[in-house]
């Protein structure tokens, strides 16, 4: 049995997971989503990025999880490659849900063109606000899937995206499974494609948009149960 601790990307909560978390289940494993400080159920709560590291080590190390696969879509893929090389030996694997990946001394918002990001965050007294409905459009979601974004979604906590990642130890050395959803570009970035060198990492190609739990919940299920068994 794999323990799955399944982190959703900026703006959402634990609520994003249901679908998958419910599909892992069934299959035998346990799966565990997290709402992370500042989002969700946990508005109110002050956040940085290390805030955001410190909820996913604590929830494997309260669960005393083991043969843990950490599981980060999007921003949460920042916190989650720094959490990984935390948890030692509990850690099976990392898949990287379309997601960012954690650069030493680099923040979310480095590496791309984000000052639209930043003005957002200063003109929200430090929250960067969830996107248009729009924004959502030609991403394989339904109109039902988007409404729920948009309605659930809450407001992100900027300093998570300001601060730099610490990195222990080179990124590459984790063992790990990139899935790029091909809607939202053909190929990962340039920073995640340099990190498949030593061979530690695999990379796994979806043919949906850059929020799978929804539009493709069963396949990106079958994706996460097949990354636990990937050597």
């Amino acid at each position: 049995m794999t323990n799955y601790v399944l982190v959703a990307g900026a703006w959402l909560g634990a609520w994003a997971w249901d679908e998958v978390a419910a599909e892992l289940r069934s299959a035998g494993h346990e799966a565990h989503a997290l709402t992370l400080s500042g989002l969700a159920e946990r508005q109110g709560v002050p956040a940085g990025q290390r805030t955001h590291v410190q909820d996913i080590v604590d929830e494997v190390e309260r669960l005393d999880l083991r043969d843990v696969v950490l599981v980060g879509h999007s921003y949460a893929g920042v916190p989650v490659g720094q959490a990984a090389e935390r948890i030692g030996d509990r850690l099976s694997r990392v898949v990287f849900v379309d997601s960012n990946v954690p650069v030493d001394g680099e923040s979310f918002l480095a590496g791309w063109p984000s000052d639209h990001v930043r003005q957002s965050i200063a003109d929200h007294d430090g929250f960067w606000p969830p996107l248009d409905p729009e924004d959502y459009t030609g991403q394989g979601l339904t109109d039902e899937h988007i409404a729920r974004v948009v309605s659930d979604g809450t407001p992100h906590p900027g300093a998570t995206l300001t601060e730099p990642a610490i990195l222990e130890r080179p990124l590459g050395e984790l063992p790990a499974t990139y899935v790029k959803c091909l809607l939202d570009g053909d190929e990962p970035p340039a920073v995640v494609a340099e990190l498949f060198e030593n061979g530690q990492w695999q990379l796994v190609r979806l043919d949906t948009g850059h929020w799978p739990m929804f539009s493709q919940p069963r396949e990106l299920a079958r994706v996460l149960r097949k990354s636990a068994t990937t050597p």
